[in-house]
């Protein structure tokens, strides 16, 4: 990635507050024109970093660089970023269009320019005709759309949004979604997204970083985080997976010969990192089939169904005692076999994945 691509530099981060590290030297490389997401559960330390590049949060070491410049001592009034709240902060007795020109008018800009471009903005979130109402007046996506319009009024380098579908209905937040994707395409400018929701990263993202205790875990798409995770943090908290313990007995040209808790020997890819002895294969419960008992890769006995509408999760268990999840069309659900029931598992071709650690 050439220096004009990047539109943020994070160069080992690290943010402390007394003695406790909320970020733990965190590098990243975040594109000019993509849509970037931090996705991690809470305290992982996604806000932190969003904070920081804002300039609310000072590092304690390392540097922020936005398009080349270091901004660390930029206040937050002075970098070319904004940022969208999960609470929309707007005034209540303001209109639409007075609402979205407030920034640009604390700015210096003249009434006439910040008034054509608040215009502009609210055209492009689909608002124009809303321009008088008052927030009171207007449905949480319609405040959420202000929101984001006031934010890309000064025409800034970067947005910013911290969690801001958080607040809104499933309903809603998935239209949301697809309208926040849409925009950032039309805007082309970079848009750096903060969610603990995987669904909501894997469908708008251009990229993912994973976070968890202050640290990057893995950076990709979302089809490479969720097909080829590093380790069982990722394969665990993107999606579902099943988390199998094997022994690694042998490794060569990125792919691993690892023995099933049931003796069988299995031949997948291998995570960089990954090393001989005990380790863990990540198995996606949607590429494991159903066969006779007796024949398949793994033998297992049904313990429980979940009927989940597309689809059913079956519950079973390894000889090991291990459990195992498997999902099936629900199509299939008047041939599944009963509760107890022996079964085989037939795994697709480099279905599992031996994980880092």
């Amino acid at each position: 990635m050439s220096g004009s691509d990047v539109a943020i530099n994070i160069d080992k981060v690290v943010k402390r507050y007394g003695s406790f590290t909320a970020l733990h030297g965190v590098s990243l490389d975040i594109r000019a024109d993509e849509f970037f997401t931090l996705l991690g559960p809470s305290g992982c330390g996604k806000t932190t970093l969003l904070r920081s590049i804002a300039g609310f949060e000072a590092v304690n070491e390392g540097a922020i660089r936005l398009y080349g410049e270091d901004i660390a001592a930029l206040p937050p009034h002075k970098r070319p970023v904004n940022t969208v709240f999960q609470h929309y902060a707007l005034f209540p007795h303001m209109t639409v269009l007075e609402n979205v020109m407030f920034g640009t008018l604390r700015l210096g800009w003249s009434r006439q320019e910040s008034e054509q471009r608040a215009r502009q903005v609210l055209a492009l979130v689909q608002l124009s005709d809303f321009l008088k109402r008052k927030p009171g007046q207007l449905s949480g996506g319609q405040q959420q759309r202000v929101a984001i319009a006031r934010a890309l009024a000064p025409r800034p380098k970067v947005l910013l949004l911290d969690e801001p579908l958080s607040a809104l209905d499933l309903k809603l937040r998935q239209a949301v979604r697809g309208e926040l994707k849409q925009l950032q395409r039309e805007t082309g400018i970079a848009f750096v997204f903060v969610t603990h929701d995987q669904e909501e990263a894997l469908t708008m993202s251009d990229r993912i970083a994973v976070m968890s205790d202050g640290r990057v875990q893995q950076t990709g798409t979302p089809r490479e985080i969720y097909e080829a995770p590093l380790n069982r943090f990722v394969a665990g908290f993107i999606g579902e997976t099943n988390l199998i313990e094997v022994e690694v007995l042998e490794m060569r040209g990125g792919r691993a010969t690892v023995r099933l808790p049931g003796g069988q020997d299995l031949t997948c890819p291998a995570a960089p990192g990954a090393r001989l002895g005990a380790g863990h294969v990540s198995l996606r419960p949607e590429r494991v089939s159903l066969c006779p008992p007796g024949s398949g890769d793994i033998r297992a006995q049904v313990e429980n169904q979940v009927y989940l509408g597309t689809d059913i999760q079956l519950l079973t268990r390894l000889p090991d005692g291990e459990p195992m999840v498997v999902r099936v069309q629900n199509s299939d659900a008047d041939n599944l076999p009963g509760l107890g029931a022996a079964v085989g598992l037939k795994l697709e071709a480099d279905a599992a994945r031996l994980l880092a650690d």
